[in-house]
Protein backbone atom coordinates (compact mmCIF):
# COMPACT_ATOMS: atom_id res chain seq x y z
CA UNK A 1 0.00 0.00 0.00
CA UNK A 2 1.85 3.03 -1.30
CA UNK A 3 0.83 6.54 -0.29
CA UNK A 4 1.72 9.21 -2.84
CA UNK A 5 1.52 12.96 -2.47
CA UNK A 6 0.73 14.99 -5.58
CA UNK A 7 1.59 18.69 -5.61
CA UNK A 8 0.36 21.41 -7.97
CA UNK A 9 2.71 24.24 -6.94
CA UNK A 10 1.94 27.94 -6.77
CA UNK A 11 2.83 30.87 -4.56
CA UNK A 12 -0.75 31.99 -3.87
CA UNK A 13 -2.29 28.51 -3.97
CA UNK A 14 -0.59 25.12 -3.87
CA UNK A 15 -2.80 22.10 -4.41
CA UNK A 16 -2.09 18.82 -2.67
CA UNK A 17 -3.59 15.38 -2.98
CA UNK A 18 -2.74 12.15 -1.19
CA UNK A 19 -3.67 8.91 -2.93
CA UNK A 20 -3.13 5.38 -1.65
CA UNK A 21 -2.54 2.51 -4.07
CA UNK A 22 -4.00 -0.66 -2.58
CA UNK A 23 -2.58 -4.16 -3.28
CA UNK A 24 -5.54 -4.91 -5.54
CA UNK A 25 -4.79 -1.81 -7.66
CA UNK A 26 -7.59 0.33 -6.21
CA UNK A 27 -6.79 4.01 -5.78
CA UNK A 28 -8.13 5.74 -2.66
CA UNK A 29 -8.15 9.49 -1.97
CA UNK A 30 -6.76 9.96 1.53
CA UNK A 31 -6.74 13.76 1.72
CA UNK A 32 -6.70 16.74 -0.62
CA UNK A 33 -6.93 20.50 -0.49
CA UNK A 34 -4.91 23.65 -0.94
CA UNK A 35 -2.31 25.64 0.90
CA UNK A 36 -2.93 29.34 0.45
CA UNK A 37 -0.70 32.27 1.33
CA UNK A 38 -1.85 35.80 2.19
CA UNK A 39 -1.55 38.27 -0.71
CA UNK A 40 -0.37 41.02 1.61
CA UNK A 41 2.71 39.03 2.70
CA UNK A 42 6.08 39.50 1.03
CA UNK A 43 7.16 36.87 -1.49
CA UNK A 44 9.66 35.39 0.96
CA UNK A 45 7.08 35.26 3.79
CA UNK A 46 4.66 33.45 1.47
CA UNK A 47 7.33 30.85 0.67
CA UNK A 48 7.93 30.31 4.40
CA UNK A 49 4.18 29.84 4.90
CA UNK A 50 4.16 27.26 2.09
CA UNK A 51 7.20 25.45 3.50
CA UNK A 52 5.76 25.27 7.02
CA UNK A 53 2.36 24.05 5.81
CA UNK A 54 4.00 21.38 3.63
CA UNK A 55 6.08 20.16 6.56
CA UNK A 56 2.94 19.79 8.70
CA UNK A 57 1.26 17.85 5.88
CA UNK A 58 4.28 15.57 5.45
CA UNK A 59 4.48 14.86 9.19
CA UNK A 60 0.75 14.14 9.40
CA UNK A 61 0.49 11.72 6.46
CA UNK A 62 4.04 10.41 5.97
CA UNK A 63 3.80 9.69 2.22
CA UNK A 64 6.33 7.25 0.76
CA UNK A 65 6.66 9.11 -2.51
CA UNK A 66 5.68 12.42 -4.11
CA UNK A 67 5.10 13.91 -7.53
CA UNK A 68 5.24 17.57 -8.50
CA UNK A 69 3.98 19.24 -11.65
CA UNK A 70 6.85 20.37 -13.87
CA UNK A 71 7.07 24.04 -14.64
CA UNK A 72 6.06 25.15 -18.09
CA UNK A 73 6.27 28.74 -19.24
CA UNK A 74 3.25 30.50 -20.59
CA UNK A 75 3.10 34.08 -21.75
CA UNK A 76 3.40 35.49 -18.22
CA UNK A 77 7.04 35.21 -17.14
CA UNK A 78 6.29 36.74 -13.71
CA UNK A 79 3.85 33.93 -12.93
CA UNK A 80 6.39 31.39 -14.17
CA UNK A 81 9.04 32.75 -11.82
CA UNK A 82 6.66 32.68 -8.83
CA UNK A 83 5.63 29.09 -9.61
CA UNK A 84 9.32 28.19 -9.96
CA UNK A 85 9.99 29.60 -6.50
CA UNK A 86 7.09 27.61 -5.04
CA UNK A 87 8.36 24.45 -6.79
CA UNK A 88 11.77 25.03 -5.22
CA UNK A 89 10.22 25.22 -1.75
CA UNK A 90 8.18 22.06 -2.42
CA UNK A 91 11.24 20.14 -3.64
CA UNK A 92 13.26 21.36 -0.65
CA UNK A 93 10.58 20.24 1.84
CA UNK A 94 10.34 16.82 0.19
CA UNK A 95 14.13 16.37 0.12
CA UNK A 96 14.48 17.39 3.79
CA UNK A 97 11.75 14.86 4.67
CA UNK A 98 13.59 12.12 2.78
CA UNK A 99 10.82 11.67 0.23
CA UNK A 100 11.69 10.99 -3.40
CA UNK A 101 10.12 13.53 -5.73
CA UNK A 102 9.13 12.78 -9.31
CA UNK A 103 8.08 15.35 -11.88
CA UNK A 104 5.45 15.25 -14.61
CA UNK A 105 4.43 17.79 -17.24
CA UNK A 106 0.79 18.83 -17.54
CA UNK A 107 0.54 16.84 -20.81
CA UNK A 108 1.94 13.71 -19.13
CA UNK A 109 -0.69 14.05 -16.39
CA UNK A 110 -3.50 14.52 -18.92
CA UNK A 111 -2.30 11.51 -20.91
CA UNK A 112 -2.01 9.30 -17.83
CA UNK A 113 -5.34 10.27 -16.28
CA UNK A 114 -7.60 11.01 -19.25
CA UNK A 115 -5.80 9.02 -21.96
CA UNK A 116 -5.33 12.13 -24.08
CA UNK A 117 -2.47 14.63 -23.72
CA UNK A 118 -4.64 17.53 -24.85
CA UNK A 119 -7.61 16.73 -22.59
CA UNK A 120 -9.29 19.75 -21.10
CA UNK A 121 -9.40 20.47 -17.37
CA UNK A 122 -12.97 19.21 -17.00
CA UNK A 123 -12.14 15.83 -18.63
CA UNK A 124 -9.18 15.34 -16.29
CA UNK A 125 -11.23 16.32 -13.24
CA UNK A 126 -14.02 13.91 -14.18
CA UNK A 127 -11.49 11.08 -14.61
CA UNK A 128 -9.98 11.90 -11.20
CA UNK A 129 -13.47 11.68 -9.70
CA UNK A 130 -14.13 8.35 -11.43
CA UNK A 131 -10.74 6.78 -10.68
CA UNK A 132 -10.99 7.67 -6.99
CA UNK A 133 -14.70 6.77 -6.84
CA UNK A 134 -15.65 10.18 -5.45
CA UNK A 135 -19.20 11.50 -5.49
CA UNK A 136 -18.14 14.91 -6.79
CA UNK A 137 -15.22 16.42 -8.65
CA UNK A 138 -12.67 17.51 -6.04
CA UNK A 139 -12.59 21.25 -5.39
CA UNK A 140 -10.82 23.58 -5.74
CA UNK A 141 -9.21 22.93 -9.13
CA UNK A 142 -5.69 22.97 -7.66
CA UNK A 143 -6.60 20.05 -5.36
CA UNK A 144 -8.07 18.07 -8.28
CA UNK A 145 -4.89 18.75 -10.27
CA UNK A 146 -2.75 17.53 -7.36
CA UNK A 147 -4.78 14.31 -7.12
CA UNK A 148 -4.27 13.81 -10.87
CA UNK A 149 -0.51 14.23 -10.38
CA UNK A 150 -0.50 11.62 -7.58
CA UNK A 151 -2.54 9.21 -9.74
CA UNK A 152 -0.11 9.75 -12.62
CA UNK A 153 2.83 8.88 -10.43
CA UNK A 154 1.26 5.79 -8.89
CA UNK A 155 0.25 4.45 -12.28
CA UNK A 156 3.62 5.30 -13.87
CA UNK A 157 5.62 3.77 -10.99
CA UNK A 158 3.70 0.50 -11.31
CA UNK A 159 5.13 -0.10 -14.76
CA UNK A 160 8.72 1.04 -14.23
Amino acid sequence: MTLALGIDPGTATTGYGLVRLMPDGELIAVDFGVITTPKEESASARLVTLFDALNKLLKKHKPETAAVEKLFFSKNITTGIAVGQARGVVLLALEKAGISAYEYTPNEVKQAVAGYGSADKRQVQEMVRALLQLEKIPKPDDAADALAIAITHLNTARYE
